[in-house]
């Protein structure tokens, strides 16, 4: 698993510079709150804070990101002075963070920024809990706050600006759906109930750490779509808190919170969390809890039991998870996959129709957009699989469907991928063999995702002639219909949607 980790694709090494990236506004914002004098707890704060505002803001452009970064203090710092001021009021609190719950997910209707101010909104909340932050500590607790996310917007916008012009795709639920079948609705209902259980039976296990029930049960929900994709992730996260309770056993507990071991291991978590968010959630859970254990050490709370206690109410958590998944406006498996796979089906389409306007001689025509959405919706239906394809999965006739249906679509991406190249070169000329296979294509695709509508007639322009370019686009359309061929089977041959109530 490990090796898969390192070995995973990182287009332009987006996930390393991130890391980086991570690690830079971190040190800075810690840094600048010791400069300042700031107390312990301000600066583990004002850390924490940094680390959400690189890892949440995720705009598409600098300009969004920039918005988004500006917005978090008018949503952070109410939070953790309400936060504060319940401190002593268990009953009222408690209600109040299940408040947050609710409104931090539904937020999350508004896209990128929606979700990054919820989530921020979420963990002041949490840090408040995690501190035992009381009203007499929240000037510190401001100046953390302020000079992290200052810190966090220079290494950004500053010293290391990455932009990503293709927007994540929305979910897969119809975007005009009202009331509770809006998904940012039901899931804030299922958010909520799964936080209240958490809350509940964590507090009966611990009255000082529930909140940790509580944070995994909303961790959870975040970027989920259906009642397997909730388990799976409930899984990875108890497998990942696992781990790294044991490491932390072995690095944390010893270190007895000496401060120049601890921020260099602290440092090297900050790295894991980003550098594993995207391809291994176990593996980011593994660095969060190691870095848990670093922190406790710091505060000088540390020992075995405490971290017993944090596995504990990670069990928690996902139960409460579970539950809701179950029990509240349940969504399956099969109706999410469904939909993912139709909408990557339509993104190959247009990808194909764009690249073969393109090698007609239209030079307007760019498919790399399209080429950079479908890889984005290929993950996307990967993680809606993982339910089915997972190895506990009892379910084994669909686990085979699943596999069948992932190994085609990443054939047909990789063709589809080879055709942009080559319409990308501009030496490569019409050939009149080329609108008819895409129009093939065309027409298999709109077959499997929509067949209802009409197959566009792509015009070319330009004489006729044989290029090189021309062959190897022609080999890509027809292993492109092979894939397609081979891709109708599992997706035509099923009872009841492409796959069961998972």
């Amino acid at each position: 698993m490990l090796k898969r980790l390192f070995v995973a694709p990182d287009p332009g090494r987006l996930r390393l510079r991130t890391g980086v990236r991570a690690v830079l506004g971190v040190a800075l914002s810690v840094a600048a709150a010791q400069l300042a004098g700031l107390p312990l707890p301000a600066v583990i704060l004002g850390g924490l804070t940094a680390l959400l505002a690189l890892f949440t803001v995720g705009d598409p452009t600098v300009r969004r990101q920039a918005v988004t970064t500006a917005l978090l203090p008018a949503v952070g710092l109410p939070v953790l002075a309400l936060a504060a001021a319940l401190h002593g009021f268990p009953p009222v609190r408690d209600a109040a963070f299940l408040a947050v719950v609710f409104c931090g997910v539904y937020a999350r209707r508004w896209g990128a920024r929606g979700q990054a101010l919820g989530i921020f909104a979420f963990m002041m909340f949490f840090a408040t809990q995690f501190l035992h932050a009381v009203p007499d500590q929240l000037p510190g607790l401001y100046a953390a706050v302020a000079m992290a996310i200052g810190a966090s917007a220079l290494v950004r916008f500053g010293l290391w600006c990455i932009e990503r012009r293709t927007p994540p795709p929305a979910g897969p639920a119809l975007l005009a759906a009202r009331g509770l079948a809006r998904p940012t609705t039901r899931q804030a209902f299922q958010n909520t109930f799964a936080c209240a259980i958490a809350l509940g039976v964590g507090q009966l296990v611990s009255h000082e750490r529930w909140y940790w029930a509580v944070g995994t049960a909303w961790w959870i929900f975040v970027n989920t779509a259906s009642r397997g994709e909730t388990l799976v992730r409930g899984f990875r996260r108890v497998v990942g808190t696992l781990i790294g309770i044991v490491v932390g056993l072995v690095v944390a507990v010893p270190l007895h919170g000496a401060p120049a071991p601890t921020a260099a291991l602290v440092a090297v978590c900050v790295f894991g969390i980003f550098y594993t968010a995207a391809p291994s959630y176990s593996w980011m859970m593994f660095f969060v809890t190691v870095m848990a254990g670093l922190l406790y050490g710091l505060l000088g709370v540390l020992h075995p039991g405490l971290l017993a206690l944090r596995f504990e109410q990670t069990l928690v958590g996902a139960g409460g998870a579970a539950l809701a998944v179950a029990l509240v406006l349940p969504v399956t498996t099969h109706a999410a996959t469904d939909a993912w796979i139709r909408r990557s089906l339509l993104a190959l389409r247009h990808c194909t129709a764009t690249s073969a306007r393109r090698l007609a001689g239209d030079d307007a025509a760019d498919p790399a957009p399209h080429v950079a959405e479908l890889e984005i919706l290929l993950a996307k239906v990967r993680v809606s699989l993982a339910p089915l394809l997972h190895p506990l999965s009892p379910l084994r006739a669909r686990r085979a469907r699943a596999a069948m249906v992932m190994t085609h679509l990443d054939d047909c991406v990789r063709q589809v991928r080879g055709l942009a190249e080559v319409a990308a070169d501009p030496d490569a000329s019409h050939d009149a063999r080329l609108t008819a296979a895409c129009r093939r294509v065309e027409t298999a695709l709109l077959a499997l995702a929509a067949p209802d509508e009409p197959v566009p007639h792509v015009e070319a322009h330009g004489v006729p002639r044989h290029h090189p370019g021309a062959e190897r686009a022609l080999a890509h359309l027809h292993d492109l219909e092979a894939a397609l061929a081979s891709l109708a089977a599992p997706l035509r041959d099923r009872p009841r949607g492409v796959f069961a109530d998972a």
